[in-house]
Formats: C-alpha cells, structure tokens, sequence
C-alpha cells in the first residue's frame, strides 16, 4: 500500500513538474514574442522617421558621371547597356549624420524593400544589436564591413544586415531567390549613394549558402586572384545572369540570414559612378 501512494506520489509530482516546465516555456515564448512584436514596431518607426526627414533624389549624368566599360566585349543584347542608362540616386548626408554620425552611404536594391541608410563601426559585432538610433535592438541595423572603405572603394564592399521575417532590413532579400524577381530584369540593379560617390551596380550572382566566409574576402594580390574569386561567385549562382565580369572590376556583396544555418548572398559589378564635389 505504501508502495502505491509513494508510486502516486512520484507520478503527480512529475505531471507537476511537467505542467510547471510547460508554463515556463509558454511564458517564455510569449515574452519573446512580445519582444520581437515590439522591437518590429521601434524599427518600423524609425524607418518611417527617416523617409519622412529625408529625401533621395535621382541624379542625371553629367560631367562628373562615368561609365565603367568592360574589357571584355559586352553583348549588344546585354541589359548592361539599359543600365547604365539609369538615373542614380543622391542623398544630402549631413542631415543623416546629425541622426547618427557613423552614417556612409545609403542603399537601394531594386525589387527588394531595401531603401536604407547604412552605417559603419570599428567592428562587424556593434550594429548587429543596434537600430540606427544607437539603441538596443535585435533587429540590427544595416552596416558595412568595417575593413571596407568607400573613399576608395576596394575590390570587394560587403554590406550586411539581418534578414528579419517581417522584411525590413535585408529580410526582402530572401525575394531574389522567387521567379518573379527573377523575371524582371529592371531587378538586377543596385544603387549606392556616399557622401563620396553614386554608384550603380549591375548584379551578377546570387545563392543561398551554409553559413561560411570564403565570400567575404575584400583585397586581393592581383586581377588575375580577384577574376578567379569573382568566377567562384558566378559558378555559385542559382541563376545565370550571363554578365561579364573580370579582374579589373569592382563588385559589392550583400549578406543576410537565410535561416540559423544559411545565408543570402547577392554580388554585383561596378557600372556607373558619379564622382560629387567634396563636401
């Protein structure tokens, strides 16, 4: 008899253990899901804040405009020469940086939602955990690598952010990957805004991939280490965008989260840069 009542016993205190466990676990996820609803909110605000505040403008060629011409032979057929037709945009920088002084550049990315301002910090950590107001958010904010320079733009410029499942930040990326993005070629541009320059870039890979580095090179020996880098990327493309790129470009990458174990990743070449008057 006593047997049974300690065996009882034992049974309802490990369905109490089990209830308990249970409510913590709930209680958790429902903070965490209050949480992320909130931290969404902060950064849909702030983005609201700044197209409000802010205006980019297109910028029409003129004499500071430069084409970037391929020394290979480019297809008369190529969107390349639709591109370059393009307006870039321009954006006045000493009304950001009174927002947030570690402001460079903005970024725009065609067929996606990203139409941001992008900062850059003394490391790669700091704005994974921080909104553009410098404030504490796990949603992040947009920013450069911090080996990366736009004064002089290096072989390889690598811009992250997260990949939030609401699709601000990088989260529209994940749109590359959808048939109808593919199938509009107006898609395949990116436009990059500095205090220095506006750029247009002209995409020529993109992939989903297991979370690895090798992408993130920024400087090279030479043009021939820099082309076979670059062949690497094309040969990764879930789509054959069939643009000419070699050793003498310049390529931007663009990286995000796909899940907890891939990542997003879109490269594109230099096609147009309009150098602005020192500021």
């Amino acid at each position: 008899m006593k047997k049974k009542k300690l065996k009882l016993k034992w049974k309802n205190l490990f369905v109490l253990l089990i209830l308990l466990l249970s409510i913590i676990v709930f209680t958790i996820s429902v903070i965490n899901i209050i949480k992320w609803n909130f931290e969404n909110k902060k950064i849909s605000d702030e983005i609201k804040h700044i197209y409000e505040e802010i205006n980019t403008t297109e910028s029409v060629d003129n004499e500071n405009t430069k084409i970037i011409e391929s020394t290979n032979q480019i297809s008369s057929s190529d969107p390349y020469w639709e591109y370059i037709k393009m307006n870039l945009i321009d954006v006045d920088f000493s009304k950001l940086k009174n927002f947030n002084s570690d402001t460079i550049g903005w970024l725009k990315v065609n067929g996606t939602n990203i139409n941001y301002p992008f900062v850059q910090y003394h490391d790669n950590v700091y704005y994974l955990t921080r909104s553009f107001d410098k404030k504490y958010n796990t949603a992040g904010w947009v920013f450069m690598d911090y080996r990366n320079s736009l004064k002089k733009l290096d072989k390889n410029t690598i811009i992250y952010a997260h990949g939030r499942i609401n699709n601000t930040m990088f989260g529209s990326l994940r749109n590359i990957t959808k048939s109808n993005w593919i199938k509009n070629q107006n898609n395949y541009i990116i436009k990059i805004s500095t205090e220095h320059q506006n750029t247009l870039w002209q995409v020529f890979s993109f992939y989903i991939i297991d979370t690895i580095s090798d992408y993130l090179k920024i400087s090279f020996n030479d043009n021939i280490e820099f082309e076979t880098f670059v062949n690497k990327l094309i040969n990764r493309s879930q789509y054959d965008f069939k643009t000419t790129v070699n050793g003498n470009d310049k390529i931007v990458t663009l990286s995000t989260c796909y899940d907890n174990n891939k990542k997003v990743v879109m490269h594109a070449k230099l096609i147009k840069i309009e150098t602005k008057a020192a500021q």
